[in-house]
């Protein structure tokens, strides 16, 4: 189908005599790039426009390629702030007729380096394999539209339109323009397109299926932010959480405010991960220091196991304080408000929390949910990302809150839950739609996206401190159940054991899901399992598993070398064995 797509437009095209000029095939690669910056582009909107356009030679490991930078909708922001959607797109001369759109990450407000992130820790990127790659700032400058009293880079929140083209909006005007520039560089459109990302691209890619649902064939949205508000508000729960535990223990910085990552060394993050990992290694049959049996370890199960660890006197290197069980076991419980209910999720017990693994510590946990080990100041992202993005972006209206970590300490101090809940959801007139309705992108409904002939994978880590994976299997579920049973005919995921926010832990972390999706969406081999290697930097380099489709888990089959994925099993549910 999508093949017959191509040659009908193409035929079309010739028909029509209606091949751009840049286009001709006797003209070289080089000339064709520089008149893009000059020439008309054909179906280019009026307020879209490219600003450079420069051929290199090929470097390894880059092909030669047309290297695009551009700008959409230049605008004066309600908030008196120069405001551009910028994009970079970079046009292989030896092109695969494939479009690959790079996800963005956290506040976004970088235009990105186009080279095509293909995500699961890859060294190789998208260019390098023929692809025409683009990606995007989202509307905004992390450098031109920083107002340090308003928040610093989240500072756009308090330009309504800046915040649509944060949530989805941008991601429409940046494809059109790509597509548009590809067919005028190469006389056509692209076969197959895909959108690849992890964190805030994940919700990019999510936000593509909802609201673009026929623009590309291939999604990757790993550790999606699709719910980024109610996300936002699990941050101030932990970071209120860590700063009462830092403040008992009377751990402070050179300011006297709470010292956040002095509340737990990675020493006893370790003996947390130690209560995970004796409570639920070998529940998938193999005590081999990752816990695959995804969603079976639960807190009943982990709780006993941290209780032992409690000090029965002061506290020491071997043992965990009453209030520093405490702390933890509210945090990963999520976030409530003053009703008891929840307003996010909870969260997955792992052994990627952290600790000291002996071949090398892993802190991706610890960065975000409460910061480095022995800095002398909170650095914490939950802090100082996080700090900022709920009251500028996801508040009607936006509060004003200094970038600077005493301002925001203050404000985590002070903020009621159930106020900032009510806050996610508020319109205004100045923010006519509330942020969870702009920021959300977790709809059950991808019919649209189906009919398409859409395919989407998302892979995400059980040890994920900034999206929780039970929402992600909440979601998946849902649009299982919407889907009448059949959703993963369209849309799977692979949860990786060990692994923190899109990448590292001790876990089988780097993996090449892009091929899979791509021979998904060419070749209709829909993916069961994903090889998953162990990286440098773990106790077991080299170690392979694979990686299943929820809610299938691995599992080993009782025999064979631990270190290889050949003796695991993908096991669905209430099953002793299933082939991968």
């Amino acid at each position: 189908m999508r093949m017959r797509r191509w040659m009908i437009a193409t035929s079309v095209m010739g028909l029509c005599g209606a091949m751009p000029a840049l286009a001709q095939k006797d003209a070289a690669p080089q000339a064709r790039c520089t008149a893009l910056a000059s020439g008309a582009i054909a179906g280019l909107a009026g307020d879209a426009a490219v600003d450079s356009a420069v051929a290199h030679p090929a470097a390894a490991p880059l092909p030669a390629h047309c290297e695009v930078i551009g700008h959409i909708a230049r605008r004066t922001g309600s908030d008196g702030q120069p405001y551009e959607i910028r994009y970079h797109l970079r046009l292989p001369f030896d092109w695969n007729r494939r479009f690959f759109f790079q996800g963005g990450g956290g506040s976004d407000g970088v235009l990105g380096d186009a080279l095509g992130n293909l995500q699961g820790e890859q060294s190789e990127v998208a260019l390098s394999r023929g692809f025409a790659v683009v990606s995007q700032d989202s509307g905004h400058d992390n450098t031109r539209n920083d107002r340090p009293e308003h928040g610093g880079p989240t500072s756009f929140g308090w330009d309504y339109t800046a915040r649509r083209n944060y949530a989805f909006a941008s991601l429409g005007r940046v494809t059109a323009t790509a597509k548009a520039l590809l067919a005028t560089f190469y006389g056509g459109p692209p076969q197959y397109s895909y959108f690849v990302g992890c964190s805030k691209g994940g919700q990019e890619g999510m936000a593509m299926a909802e609201h673009f649902p026929d623009d590309f064939d291939g999604i990757m949205a790993n550790a999606p932010g699709f719910s980024l508000p109610r996300a936002a508000l699990a941050q101030l729960w932990d970071t209120k959480a860590f700063l009462r535990l830092a403040q008992s223990d009377k751990r402070f910085d050179a300011n006297g405010l709470p010292l956040l990552n002095a509340s737990f060394s990675n020493a006893d993050l370790g003996l947390i991960s130690g209560a995970v990992l004796k409570a639920c290694d070998a529940l998938d049959g193999a005590r081999d220091g990752i816990v695959s049996a995804v969603g079976q370890c639960t807190t009943a199960r982990v709780h006993p196991e941290l209780a032992r660890l409690t000090c029965s006197g002061a506290k020491n290197a071997s043992c965990l304080s009453g209030g520093q069980l405490e702390a933890f076991e509210q945090v990963m419980g999520g976030p409530k408000n003053s009703q008891g209910h929840a307003i996010y999720t909870d969260w997955m017990w792992d052994a990627g929390i952290g600790g000291d693994w002996g071949s090398g510590t892993f802190t991706g946990w610890r960065a975000w949910k409460i910061g480095t080990a022995g800095a002398a100041a909170n650095d914490g992202r939950n802090v100082m990302l996080g700090g900022t993005a709920l009251p500028t972006m996801f508040q009607s209206p936006p509060v004003a809150v200094a970038n600077t970590p005493a301002a925001l300490i203050a404000y985590a101090r002070g903020a009621d839950m159930d106020a900032a809940q009510a806050g996610i959801y508020r319109t205004t007139s100045d923010f006519p739609v509330s942020a969870w309705d702009l920021m959300a992108a977790r709809s059950a409904d991808r019919s649209a996206f189906q009919r398409h002939g859409g395919r989407m994978i998302v892979a995400q880590g059980v040890a994920d401190p900034v999206f929780s994976l039970n929402d992600t299997l909440d979601w998946w579920r849902a649009l299982d159940r919407a889907d009448h049973g059949h959703a993963a005919d369209f849309a799977r995921v692979f949860p990786v054991p060990g692994m923190n926010h899109c990448r590292g832990g001790p876990g089988t972390t780097s993996f090449d899901a892009f091929t899979a999706l791509q021979n998904w969406v060419e070749k209709g081999q829909a993916p069961q399992s994903i090889r998953a290697t162990a990286p440098k930097g773990t106790p077991w380099p080299g170690r392979t598993r694979p990686l299943c489709a929820y809610p299938a888990t691995a599992r080993y089959d009782g025999h064979g070398d631990l270190g290889s994925a050949a003796s695991f099993s993908c096991v669905a549910p209430g099953k002793k064995g299933q082939a991968s």
